[in-house]
C-alpha cells in the first residue's frame, strides 16, 4: 500500500544508494540524435511484449472538453480513429459517471470490431490530490489496482491514462513502478499525466507509452497567452523535454480552437507529430476539423508512422526553428517549423536522402495547405512562413 503522505525528506537504510543523473553535452545535432538517456536505463523487465503496440489516438476532450464524454460522441471518435487508420481512442475523465462500465464494455467491443483500442482516464487520487474527477482511488493499493486492471483486461481495454501525481519523492517513484508492473501483468498500456519526467522508465517498463511532463496542447485551449507562445514553445521542446523520452504533448489542430485565435499555421501543426515523439501520439483534431482539410493531408495522417527507426537533426535553434528527419522502414519524413514572426528561407542538407519526395506546406490563405514535389539535395531550399511549417515524405 502507498503511504498516505510522501516523506518530506529522503530516507534510506544501509547500504545507501543515491539517485544519479546524466547530462548530455554537445552540439544541437549531438543532443537531438542522442540515445544516452535510454542507453543508460535499466533493461526491460521480463514480460510478454506482444500487446505493446505504439500508435496514434483520437481524443475528444482536448478541444471539446467534459461535455464530449458521452457514449454517442465517443462512438463517433472511435469511428474517426478507424477512418484515419489510428490505433486508439482515449476517453477522458468521468467516463465512469457519464458513460458507465456497462456501456464502456459495449463501446470497447464496438471499437475492437473497428480495430481500435480504448484508453481510459483515471485519477491517481491520494492525500496529495484534491482533484474530484473520477474514477479515483482505484490505483492506490495493489489489491484495488489489480482488480481494476483485471476488469479492464476482460473488457478488452488496451490502456489507461493516470493523472494528477504529486511529486518526485521516493513514494511517488515507487507508485509509478508499482502501477507499471501490475498493468503489465494484465497487458495494459500506461500513460502518466500531471507527472514527472520519464527518465528512461519506458525502457525498463515497455508498457509505459508516454508521459505528459510538458505544457501541452490543452493549455492552448485555456488562455490566449499560452497560444501566443506556441511558436517559440514548440521550437524549443525538440531540444529539451523530448530529447530522450516520450512526450504526450497531444499535438495538431488544423482548424479551430474554441475561443482562441490560433498563432500557428496548418503546416506548422502538421509537422508536430513528426517533430514530437510519443509511444501513443494523441492527436487533438476532431472529425469536424478534419473535414476542412484536403484528402492528401488526410492520407498523410493515415499513413504517418507510429514509431521511428532513425533520426537526423537537419537545422534549428531553440525558440527559432526546428527541422528534423525521422525514418520508418524505407521512408524518410522531414518536419520543419518556424518559431519566429518573419518568413525564412532555409537551405537544408538532405543529401543523405535519395531522390524525390512530396512536400505539404502552407497555402496562400490562412489555415490552408499546398503540396509540391521536392528534390533532396545538399542545398534543398524551402520558404517557411511566419509561425509556419512543412512536412516532406521520401520513399
Amino acid at each position: 500500500m502507498l503511504a498516505p503522505q510522501a516523506d518530506l525528506l529522503p530516507g534510506s537504510k544501509l547500504p545507501w544508494y543515491t539517485p544519479w543523473r546524466i547530462i548530455a553535452l554537445g552540439s544541437l545535432k549531438t543532443i537531438v540524435e542522442s540515445t544516452l538517456g535510454t542507453d543508460l536505463a535499466k533493461p526491460a523487465m521480463n514480460q510478454d511484449l506482444s500487446y505493446i503496440k505504439p500508435g496514434k489516438s483520437s481524443w475528444s476532450w482536448v478541444l471539446m472538453k467534459d461535455d464530449s464524454t458521452v457514449y454517442q460522441v465517443q462512438k463517433r471518435f472511435v469511428d474517426f480513429a478507424a477512418d484515419m487508420n489510428w490505433e486508439y481512442c482515449l476517453i477522458d475523465a468521468e467516463w465512469d459517471k457519464r458513460i458507465g462500465y456497462e456501456k464502456i464494455a459495449e463501446l470497447s467491443a464496438y471499437a475492437q470490431s473497428k480495430s481500435v483500442g480504448l484508453i481510459l482516464w483515471y485519477n491517481s487520487a491520494g492525500a496529495w490530490n484534491g482533484a474530484p474527477q473520477t474514477p479515483r482511488n482505484l490505483m492506490l493499493t495493489r489489491e484495488s489496482r489489480r482488480a481494476e486492471f483485471a476488469r479492464l483486461q476482460k473488457m478488452g481495454i488496451k490502456g489507461v491514462k493516470i493523472d494528477f501525481f504529486g511529486g518526485d519523492g521516493q513514494s511517488f517513484m515507487q507508485y509509478y513502478q508499482d502501477i507499471l508492473k501490475d498493468a503489465a501483468d494484465h497487458k495494459i498500456l500506461v500513460n502518466f499525466h500531471g507527472t514527472t519526467l520519464p527518465r528512461g522508465l519506458q525502457v525498463t517498463y515497455p508498457n509505459l507509452m508516454t508521459m505528459e511532463s510538458i505544457k501541452g496542447m490543452e493549455f492552448r485551449t485555456f488562455a490566449q497567452e499560452a497560444e501566443d507562445m506556441q511558436p517559440v514553445h514548440c521550437t524549443t521542446i525538440p531540444f529539451t523535454r523530448n530529447v530522450f523520452d516520450p512526450m504526450d504533448y497531444t499535438p495538431m489542430v488544423l482548424h479551430q480552437i474554441p475561443n482562441i485565435k490560433r498563432k500557428t499555421s496548418n503546416g506548422f501543426e502538421l509537422a508536430l507529430p513528426i517533430l514530437f515523439t510519443s509511444g501513443i501520439q494523441h492527436l487533438a483534431e476532431t472529425p469536424e476539423g478534419m473535414a476542412h482539410v484536403p484528402d492528401y493531408v488526410k492520407e498523410h495522417l493515415r499513413n504517418l508512422p507510429s514509431s521511428w527507426d532513425d533520426v537526423r537533426f537537419i537545422d534549428g535553434f531553440p525558440g527559432k526553428r526546428a527541422v528534423i528527419a525521422r525514418k520508418a522502414g524505407n521512408k524518410w519524413y522531414v518536419g520543419g517549423i518556424n518559431g519566429e514572426n518573419t518568413e525564412k528561407e532555409l537551405t537544408l542538407d538532405l543529401s543523405f536522402i535519395p531522390g524525390k519526395g512530396r512536400m505539404i506546406t502552407d497555402g496562400k490563405t490562412e489555415f490552408s495547405f499546398a503540396q509540391a514535389e521536392v528534390i533532396a539535395s545538399r542545398t534543398t531550399r524551402i520558404a517557411v512562413k511566419p509561425a509556419g511549417g512543412f512536412v516532406m515524405v521520401f520513399e
